[in-house]
C-alpha cells in the first residue's frame, strides 16, 4: 500500500485491516464461485473511502465452493497479524448472506464485546463489508440465491497467544477487526477500543464500579500493598480522560485510579493524556504544589531540577516537606478528575510511589478501597 502519514517526524506507510482483507478475499471468491472466471486481483473501498487493489491468493476451485486469501499488510504498524494469510471460502446456499469464522479465528465466550457469545471474533465493520461484496456480487452476476463464507486464518491460534484475546474472552484466535479498513501505525485507536471492550465486558456481566491503572505497577501496588481485587480492574494506559468518558458511556457508578506519581502528577495540570509526547509538567506541577503549601522557592526550584519524580520525593522527605506537597497535588487531581467526570459518575485516585509507597488519595478513595476490599469478590 503506497500511502503514508507522519507521526512525530517520521514518514510512516499505512496498512490495511484483517477486516479488509477478508472483505476482499469473500468478493473475489464470490466472483469465481458465481463466474468461473479466476480473479487475481479485486478491488475495495474501505469505510475510510480509501480504494484499494489486493492481489488474490492461494485460490482453490471446488464443484461447489471457492476458497482464496489475502495477506494483510500492517505497513508500518508492529501489529501481530503482518503478513497472515487471511482466508474466505464461499458457498452457495438457499438465501441470505452469511458469515462464520474457521480455524484460527477466535469464538466470543463473555458478553459485552462487539459480537454476542458463541459468534465468531468477526467485528461489526468487517462482517458489513461482507455482506456488502456478497450481494454486489451476487447481484452483478444475475445470481438470486444465498451465499455462505467462513473466514479463517491458519496461524491464528498462535497468534493470539500475543494478544489480549484469551483476557477479553475470545478464545481459539484472533479477531477480524477493522472500523475504518485502514491500519494507521502508531495509531492510539487500537488501545482505545482494548479498553472500550474490558469496559463493556465489565459492564454487561453488572459490574458498576472500577479499578483502573495506567499500567502493570498499578496493579501490583493495589494487590500487594492496598489487598484490592485484581479482577475489578482494567488498564487505561496514558487514556485517563477517554477511560472516564467511556465510564460514562457504559453507566458505571465509580472509578479508583490507582497509578505512580510520575503517571497522575500530570492531572494536577489537567493533562488527561499522560503520555510523555503529549505533556510533561510533572516537576512544575510539584513546584508549584510546593509553593500553594507554603514551601520556599529554593525548594520549588530544586522541583525543577530533578530527573525522576522519585528524586523529587526524596527532596521533599528530606525537607519535611512530602505530606503539605501531596496534600496541595492531590486537591488539583481531585478537582481535575471531578470536573471531567462530572455528574453521576464518582472518580477518586491514589498515588504511590515504587521507592516510597502511598503518597496521597483524594477526599473519597478510601470509601472506594473499602468498597472493593470488604464486597464479595466479583465472580465475572
Amino acid at each position: 500500500m503506497d500511502r503514508y502519514i507522519y507521526k512525530n517526524q517520521k514518514k510512516l506507510r499505512l496498512g490495511y485491516t484483517t477486516g479488509t482483507c477478508a472483505a476482499a478475499a469473500v468478493k473475489a471468491a464470490a466472483r469465481m464461485l458465481l463466474t468461473g472466471e479466476r480473479v487475481e486481483q479485486t478491488s475495495l473501498l474501505t469505510p475510510k473511502g480509501i480504494p484499494l487493489k489486493l492481489k488474490i491468493e492461494q485460490i482453490t476451485v471446488g464443484e461447489n465452493r471457492v476458497q482464496c486469501a489475502v495477506r494483510k499488510d500492517a505497513g508500518d504498524d508492529h501489529d501481530v497479524t503482518d503478513g497472515a494469510y487471511i482466508y474466505a471460502c464461499v458457498e452457495k446456499t438457499e438465501r441470505g448472506m452469511e458469515i462464520d469464522g474457521g480455524e484460527g479465528v477466535g469464538r466470543v465466550t463473555r458478553p459485552g464485546l462487539d459480537q454476542p457469545v458463541g459468534n465468531a471474533a468477526i467485528n461489526s465493520v468487517p462482517r458489513r463489508m461482507m455482506e456488502e461484496v456478497m450481494r454486489e456480487t451476487a447481484d452483478d452476476c444475475g445470481y438470486e440465491g444465498g451465499l455462505r463464507a467462513v473466514i479463517s486464518v491458519p496461524e491464528g491460534g498462535e497468534m493470539a497467544k500475543r494478544t489480549l484475546n484469551e483476557r477479553l474472552g475470545i478464545v481459539g484466535g484472533i479477531s477480524i477487526l477493522g472500523t475504518s479498513g485502514i491500519v494507521e501505525p502508531m495509531s492510539e485507536q487500537a488501545l482505545l477500543d482494548t479498553i472500550r471492550a474490558e469496559i463493556s465486558m465489565y459492564n454487561a456481566r453488572g459490574g458498576k464500579d472500577l479499578i483502573v491503572t495506567p499500567g502493570n505497577y498499578g496493579g501490583t501496588f493495589l494487590a500487594e500493598q492496598l489487598g484490592l481485587d485484581l479482577s475489578r480492574t482494567v488498564k487505561c494506559s496514558n487514556f485517563i480522560g477517554g477511560t472516564i468518558d467511556m465510564a460514562h458511556e457504559f453507566h458505571l457508578k465509580s472509578l479508583l485510579l490507582v497509578g505512580h506519581l510520575g503517571k497522575l502528577v500530570k492531572l494536577g495540570s489537567g493533562v488527561m493524556n499522560t503520555h510523555s509526547s503529549y505533556a510533561d509538567g510533572r516537576m512544575e506541577t510539584l513546584a508549584s504544589c510546593v509553593l500553594l503549601a507554603g514551601g520556599s522557592a529554593e525548594l520549588a526550584r530544586s522541583m525543577l531540577s530533578c530527573n525522576t519524580t522519585d528524586d523529587a520525593v526524596a527532596i521533599l522527605r528530606a525537607a519535611s516537606f512530602q505530606e503539605r506537597t501531596m496534600a496541595r497535588l492531590m486537591e488539583r487531581i481531585q478537582g481535575v478528575l471531578r470536573r471531567r467526570a462530572g455528574e453521576g459518575l464518582t472518580v477518586e485516585a491514589v498515588v504511590f510511589s515504587n521507592r516510597y509507597g502511598l503518597l496521597g488519595m483524594t477526599d473519597g478513595a478510601a470509601a472506594l478501597m473499602e468498597l472493593h476490599r470488604t464486597t464479595p469478590a466479583w465472580n465475572g
